[in-house]
């Protein structure tokens, strides 16, 4: 993975302040891909900072509308019943059938230097993941995932 900036031509008219301001452009190279066997379209499965903690085996899901936080995450995390706000809504698993929700919380998410807040809904189900990222957390960063990389 490689971070550059966008390239731009000297041109007398820019100034040197609009330069300072050019975004970083986040961007793969086949070189990313050494080691992965292609073609694949496996999941993205990431390793995340999650209340302070370093977090493995977290999916990354596009299709899905609500962060999801496992068992063994919850307990990793030394979070009690008291720590959790109500969720009433319904949830259903990948499989259709309906999830058991313990409830709510808010957890900071720390991707480089940005932070970003995440409501996780806490549920009582088993799954080899310790957390599922949706379509709220892509959004709050801005960011599209990349599972060829």
């Amino acid at each position: 993975m490689s971070v550059a900036r966008l390239s731009t031509e000297n041109n007398d008219r820019e100034s040197k302040k609009t330069k300072k301001g050019a975004l970083p452009m986040l961007g793969f190279s086949d070189e990313d891909k050494i080691e992965t066997i292609q073609p694949h379209n496996d999941a993205l499965v990431v390793t995340l900072r999650i209340g302070g903690f370093d977090v493995k085996r977290v999916l990354v899901d596009q299709g899905s509308v609500v962060e999801v936080m496992y068992p063994d995450l919850y307990r990793g995390l030394n979070l009690k019943p008291e720590d959790l706000t109500a969720y009433d809504s319904l949830l259903v698993s990948f499989e259709g059938k309906t999830v058991v929700r313990r409830g709510q919380i808010r957890l900071p998410i720390q991707i480089g230097s940005d932070v970003v807040e995440v409501d996780f809904i806490v549920v009582d189900a088993y799954s080899s993941y310790t957390a599922i990222m949706a379509k709220p957390w892509l959004h709050a960063l801005g960011v599209v995932s990349s599972t060829l990389h």
